[in-house]
Order: structure tokens, then sequence, then C-alpha cells
């Protein structure tokens, strides 16, 4: 099976300079209740509600001022769709260009060889050029657009049953009708369901009824084992992005907004590169903030001085 491109990158743990904290609490040891301020739902998306919907539901359900999705599905489609909530919600920013996994079910409007059809998908991977549909929020001129991978889990007459990673952004729907159109015969979307962003998969999904009789244990029954399950921390939705750990002594800056020198940092992966999104970390695996990297990981662990990440958002309580 194939994967998105940030699960074929394997990382070490580069030590520039050897510490310990004090400072805060692993996310894992948060109470209940700065988690449902300060966490991430990952909600199965049920057919016929919008995304925009789903997330004013877990508002409502939860009783809270704010919540966000990460990337929106069309009504019908259905699947993994991370809510933000509260302090968390300015999160979805590092999912929205993530890649994403669908499972689409395709419909050709005539019959096609095996060997053929799975030939012809294999070419339609990689790059391709992709005009967005009609109805869609952005402007339809033709972009680029990459498919990482296909998977064929099933083929019965004219339905095709395939997994597909892609880069954000790209439309499935389109995808399939522009296939139809490139081997001759027409096709067309049955079905679709989302499976994976980033690291969000199906294995964390809940309903929202979950989230619902959650609530209701944890308000009426002081039982918080089960919404203590549901709701993530916010560091899960940085899993995918390269990280930088620093000091205690520089997290007070940071969380004023201040750049990240490289006096400050305590170690950081391997294999970051100029201008990419990393997670700013704390020793105890809290997040502290997004930034743009100003050095690779080498010239990080060479230099002694210089900006090595540009601080773009905070997320730590000063």
């Amino acid at each position: 099976m194939g994967q998105l491109p940030f699960q074929e990158i394997k990382r070490e743990i580069l030590v520039k300079k050897e510490s310990t904290s004090n400072y805060g609490t692993t996310p894992e040891e948060r109470n209940t209740e700065t988690l449902i301020n300060y966490g991430v739902i990952n909600i199965d998306k049920p057919s016929g509600p919008t995304s925009h919907q789903i997330s004013d539901y877990v508002k409502k359900i939860l009783n809270l001022s704010k919540a966000g999705h990460s990337g929106t599905l069309d009504p019908k489609v259905t699947g993994v769709l991370p809510v933000a909530i509260e302090r968390a919600t300015r999160i979805v920013q590092a999912l929205l260009p993530a890649g994403k996994e669908y499972v689409a079910l395709m419909y050709l409007h005539k019959p096609i060889e095996e060997e053929r059809l799975k030939k012809a998908l294999k070419d339609y991977t990689g790059k391709i050029l992709q005009k967005p549909p009609v109805k869609s929020s952005v402007r339809r001129i033709e972009r680029v657009r990459e498919v990482y991978y296909i998977d064929i889990l099933g083929i019965e007459e004219q339905y095709v049953l395939f997994k597909i990673g892609v880069q954000a952004g790209t439309y499935i729907r389109k995808y399939i009708h522009d296939f139809g159109r490139k081997i001759g015969m027409g096709a067309h979307m049955a079905e679709l369901r989302r499976t994976k962003v980033a690291c969000f998969d199906e294995t964390t999904l809940f309903t929202l009824q979950d989230l619902t009789d959650a609530w209701h244990y944890y308000k009426n029954e002081k039982n918080d084992k089960f919404i203590r399950k549901i709701i993530q921390p916010i560091e899960n939705a940085v899993k995918h992005l390269p990280k930088i750990y620093v000091l205690d002594s520089t997290i007070k800056s940071l969380s004023h907004g201040r750049d990240l020198a490289v006096p400050g940092i305590s170690k950081l992966n391997s294999g970051i590169q100029k201008e990419e999104i990393v997670a700013v970390m704390t020793l105890k695996e809290e997040l502290i903030a997004l930034g743009t990297s100003k050095m690779s990981s080498e010239e990080i662990m060479r230099l002694n001085n210089g900006i090595a990440v540009k601080t773009e958002r905070v997320f730590i309580q000063s």
C-alpha cells in the first residue's frame, strides 16, 4: 500500500545541547478541562451535513465558542474530518496543506480489460494537471497537483474500488472524470470516503453521537474516560511535521512571538530543509509554535548563531 510523503521520511533526533526540562507537562498529563479547551477531535463525518456544519455541531455539543475543521469535504463525502477546538483552532492551518488519502468507488461507462485499467491508473499518477470543478471555492485555472499513489482494492464489472493518496487541493471527483476522458470511455465517482489527513486516520475516528455520549458521561456522571479518549492533544496535529526542541530558557521569548535563534535549540529532527514548516516544541513534547525554517538541520548543527526559525503562529500561553 502507498504512503503519503511525510510517512516515507525517516527522521532521526540530532542533539545539539543536552538538557532536561522543568517546564510544563507532557500533553498526555494535561487535565481534562485543558484538553477540552486545547484539543483536536477526529470526527467520522457522515453523509449529508457540510464540514462547516460538523464543526458547528461539535461546538454546540461541547458548549464551546470556537471550532474549526481541517479541509472541506463535500456534503455527501464521509470520513476523516479533524476538528480543532477553542485555543487549538489555528492548528488546522498545519493540516490544510498536508497530504490526504481517500477510498473511491469509480464507475466506468464502458467495460475495460483489467490490465489496461491497471496500466492507465498507474500512468495517471505523479504530477497531473487539474482544473477545479465548477462548484469549488478556488479560481478555475489549470494547476499542477500530485497523485502519490493508487492501490486498486477491487474490481467488479464496471465498478472500481481504489485507494488514492494525493496532494492537498486535489479533487477526486474531477480526477475520476478526467481519467474517464483520458481512457476514452467516461467515468464518474459513485462514492467517496476520506481515510487520512496527515497523521489522522480511521483508527482514531469518532462520531458526533460518540462525542455527545462522552460529554454526557463527563458532565453528568463525572466520568472523563471517554471524553479523554475522543479529544486528542493539539500536538497530534503536528506529528507529520519536522520538529525542533528548545531549552526552557527560550520558551518565554518564543511565547511572545520572537524568532528562534540557534543558541536556544536543544535538539532537532534530521532532514529539515530551508523554508520548510516546522513545529517548535518544549522538551516535554508540548507545542510552542509553528514557523518557517531559515536553516537546514545540517546548518543548525554546525552553526552557533543566527535565526533558525521564523515564528509564524504561537500556541503556548505566556
